[in-house]
């Protein structure tokens, strides 16, 4: 077995205090290794992970996935490494950890700090090839949607800029995994795309100050908000939640990025591509409410929970408002990417 197939890396002998305790350190860690390759002792490899402090600094990117694997039951909690190739098992790193992100989320900075000694040890990592993401949030309390939240769509309708957050929602049943189908309903002839910065509650709030909304923040992912523009628009007097809340309309994903890893959430750019076609671009610079304002307004209303997802607007280039307009179609593939935060790819069936 090579020395890459272990960990190894030039990088980890660096010392930023110039002292040698990072050659005993890395020692340590490369004879950890071994031993889970070849006594399959992981119960005590993790205490012993875990216990250990190590001298390097881990990267600040903290990728959250939720996922599933061939020979693990039911899904489970990781982390994206840095070249996206493998998944951190987190529920094997400490198995007391939860498996649902929510769960996760709900028990705060505890569940973080492991998170975070998992990143630096990078261990223990399966192949991106053997697992299948998940949704990163599943069944949260609720999914707030933000209609008209970009300067430049409200511009490409004709529309003045709106004075106050236009707020709807989905049903939590209509979220799917980053690369799941979405399904065309029958009900339904006009169904369309709209890529969407996602937001993720990570702290429990009511009348929340917009001064104080980032700290109710765990991260953000990419969002894809499909919509029934004529049940959203003609239908069901004009209510836009049925149009929005088909099942498969919500796909969520890659990972949640947490907030500390996103250098400036309203400073990214956004897409959408069908077919390869570039259908959407703009920058989350164009949203008209940001998210600490989002916050503060919806919370007047609810509670937030851990979990709980905000959609906070689409950009211009939606299907419904080109000339003609152009809806999906069985076949069709949709990519929705966000600057820092990854790509999420359905196709439509």
């Amino acid at each position: 077995m090579g020395k890459r197939a272990l960990g190894y890396s030039p990088r980890n002998f660096r010392d930023p205090d110039g002292g040698s305790g990072i050659l005993v350190s890395w020692i340590l860690r490369f004879s950890l290794q071994v031993l889970m390759l070849v006594s399959g002792r992981r119960r005590l490899l993790t205490a012993l992970l875990q216990a250990q402090k190590w001298p390097f600094q881990p990267s600040r990117d903290m990728r959250l996935v939720q996922f599933q694997a061939p020979h693990l039951v039911g899904p489970h909690l990781g982390l994206e490494t840095g070249n996206g190739g493998g998944v951190i098992n987190l529920n094997a790193f400490d198995p007391t950890l939860p498996k649902t992100m929510t769960q996760f989320l709900e028990q705060g900075e505890a569940t973080l700090s492991v998170a975070r000694r998992a990143l630096a040890a990078q261990l223990p990592v399966l192949p991106r090839s053997e697992v299948t993401f998940l949704a990163p949030v599943t069944r949260p309390d609720k999914v707030v949607c933000v209609g008209m939240n970009y300067a430049d769509h409200c511009k490409e309708q004709n529309v003045p800029v709106p004075k106050e957050p236009i707020i709807f929602s989905k049903f939590a049943s209509s979220i799917v995994g980053p690369y799941d189908e979405v399904v065309l309903p029958p009900e339904s002839q006009e169904v369309d795309w709209e890529a969407e910065l996602a937001v993720v509650i990570g702290k429990k709030g009511k009348h929340i100050k917009a001064t104080d909304a980032m700290a109710h923040v765990a991260g953000f992912t990419v969002a894809h908000d499909v919509s029934a523009r004529d049940w959203q628009m003609r239908r069901n007097g004009k209510q836009w939640l049925l149009g929005k809340t088909f099942d498969t309309f919500c796909p969520l994903g890659p990972a949640l990025v947490t907030k500390d890893s996103v250098a400036d959430p309203h400073n990214l750019k956004i897409c959408c591509r069908v077919n390869g076609e570039v259908v959407q671009s703009s920058n989350t610079n164009q949203m008209v409410f940001k998210t600490e304002d989002l916050i503060a307004w919806v919370s007047q209303f609810v509670t937030f929970y851990p979990g709980d997802v905000i959609l906070t607007g689409t950009p211009p280039g939606v299907g419904v408002f080109r000339k003609p307009p152009v809806f999906l179609k069985k076949g069709d593939e949709v990519q929705c990417e966000i600057e820092e935060l990854g790509v999420i790819i359905n196709k439509v069936v």
